[in-house]
């Protein structure tokens, strides 16, 4: 009789219960819970499932408008005379309660977001706190950090987040401006609005003055009402560049700031000299982690051609040991698409892929039968030219090209209208360094991939943006030096 060596994980989930959704929620004005003035709500869905999660509501110029006149009255207010010292200490208790409610967060960002509970538990929510815990540090520092430049804050800050590091980004975008003295409007993604809303919850408990943080939650045009306010100093958005380009246009005229993290198709580069195992975890984490809704994902994978079969081969093998399925369940390594819109156009990608001439690699497995899913897909023989080389599917699609010489890879990887990030596996230190400084990316990752600091800046340029969020280059871009 032939042994079953096919080893299976037993369910291990994650307690929904522990997460308290409410059934509705409003914005969050001047420290007080508000409905829209319209009316209007809309639904967030569990896309693993289809399932409602919360009716929100949906704002307009005149929600935009009330949270900037509240903003507006708190920069002028006690905000804007509270000493750095005093601002630290609510911005150190917001992140104390975020470690205190972190398994609440976790849950709530994989139900909304539908990204691995384990990724939500280990990464998300505890570096949303240190960025809140880095910035509180700098809040009374800010002449040390700027000597002779005399930094003082900007005003109201707008800031539009998107929908695949919903807490995160609400994070790296609240706790520099508050630290450096400045107001906030915030406007989550509609489609994942619920742990920025959680955390309006934490700001009120801390005790934090009305004000100083709106959450004004909506669709498109709600980011439209926050850019186009004439009362708002500065603009920071994360999302695509074409939204990005309009905002730039938008604010063209304005004495407005403006700080754009944009998209990304990034190059992960694998010498011949590479430790293979660890480049091929290292490629996994790049392409695969968050469904590869990352705008620094590594979805252009480029190796050395003495090793090329090496590392296919063993990318394949790891990628048959990945678990798609239940987000909440602590064995799941990829889990579903944010929405039915943005699985569509993965899709439609993959199907572009095929029809250039690439070589599809999927592992067996299977799908759930309600929700939004896509198994870890593998591109060989792709070219330059190819669609799915040159365009950010914001999906687990990763596409794979052969190089030679070190001169080659270099102008292949830089071949985009991208700059965001890069990756380099190399033995030797110094051709590390020496590749790396040749690489158009403001982040390049060396014998690594998606690791993340408070204290280090991530930004890009050309068609990924410009200005930096994290480090002390993240608190610059809230004052007036």
């Amino acid at each position: 009789m032939k042994k079953n060596t096919n080893w299976e994980y037993a369910p291990a989930p994650e307690a929904a219960k522990i997460a308290k959704i409410a059934k509705r929620y409003d914005h969050f004005i001047n420290g007080k819970w508000t409905p829209s003035q319209s009316g209007k709500t809309f639904r967030t869905i569990n896309p693993a499932t289809g399932r409602k999660l919360s009716e929100v509501a949906d704002g307009n110029d005149a929600d935009v408008d009330a949270a900037v006149k509240a903003a507006r009255a708190a920069y002028e207010g006690l905000w804007g005379k509270m000493s750095g010292r005093e601002r630290g200490k609510y911005i150190y208790r917001i992140a104390r309660l975020m470690q205190e409610r972190a398994r609440e967060f976790s849950i709530i960002e994989t139900l909304d977001g539908g990204k691995p509970i384990r990724e939500s538990r280990d990464i998300d929510v505890p570096l949303a706190a240190n960025h809140f815990f880095y910035t509180a540090g700098w809040a009374d520092k800010l002449e040390y950090a700027f000597p002779n430049r005399n930094p003082s804050a900007l005003g109201v800050a707008g800031q539009i987040i998107p929908w695949n590091f919903p807490l995160l980004m609400a994070a790296w975008k609240i706790a520099p401006a508050l630290a450096t003295g400045n107001t906030v409007v915030l406007k989550p993604a509609e489609t994942t609005p619920l742990t920025a809303l959680k955390l309006a919850e934490i700001i009120a408990d801390s005790g934090l003055p009305e004000g100083v943080v709106n959450i004004v939650t909506g669709a498109g045009t709600t980011g439209a009402a926050i850019v186009n306010h004439p009362d708002v100093n500065k603009v920071a958005f994360t999302g695509s560049t074409s939204v990005g380009k309009f905002i730039q246009q938008t604010i063209a005229n304005t004495d407005k700031r403006v700080t754009l993290e944009l998209g990304g198709k990034a190059a992960n580069i694998i010498l011949e000299d590479a430790a293979i195992d660890q480049a091929v975890e290292g490629i996994v984490n790049g392409i695969y982690f968050n469904q590869g809704h990352v705008c620094c994902a590594g979805s252009r994978l480029f190796i050395q051609e003495s090793v090329y079969e090496e590392v296919i081969w063993k990318l394949k093998s790891r990628m048959r040991t990945l678990v798609v399925g239940d987000p909440l369940d602590k064995n799941t390594d990829i889990g579903a698409i944010n929405s039915k819109e943005q699985l569509k156009t993965i899709q439609k990608y993959i199907q572009l892929g095929q029809e250039q001439g690439g070589d599809m690699y999927q592992p067996t497995c299977k799908l759930p039968s309600a929700g939004n899913w896509c198994p870890p897909t593998l591109f060989t023989h792709v070219t330059q030219s190819s669609v799915i080389a040159q365009e950010e599917i914001f999906g687990p699609v990763l596409a794979a090209q052969s190089f030679r010489t070190v001169p080659e890879v270099i102008s292949k990887a830089n071949n985009t209208p991208y700059g965001l990030s890069a990756g380099v596996w190399c033995d030797k230190g110094a051709r590390l360094f020496q590749l790396t400084t040749q690489l158009d990316a403001g982040v390049v990752w060396g014998n690594t991939f998606n690791q993340f600091d408070p204290a280090s800046p991530f930004g890009g340029f050309k068609e990924s943006g410009f200005g930096r969020e994290g480090g002390l280059h993240g608190l610059a871009a809230y004052l007036e030096m």
